[in-house]
């Protein structure tokens, strides 16, 4: 791998709270937990399907 990893900056917009089990869990994983809270996260495919399974309650963009 390269010493530059692609970054990708997440936002929660929504709350966990009254989403299924594995919706709040995964919120914790990426290190959300209130909203307005913000993670820059490498962008590797395992941090991208968390993301897609939270669609709903963050919104992403890419950082260069």
């Amino acid at each position: 791998m390269s010493d530059l990893q692609k970054k990708v900056r997440v936002l929660q917009t929504g709350s966990g709270n009254g989403q299924k089990p594995g919706q709040q869990a995964t919120l914790v994983g990426l290190g959300l937990n209130k909203i307005g809270k913000v993670r820059d996260l490498e962008d590797t495919p395992s941090v991208r399907g968390m993301i897609r399974k939270v669609a709903h309650l963050v919104k992403v963009e890419e950082l260069s």
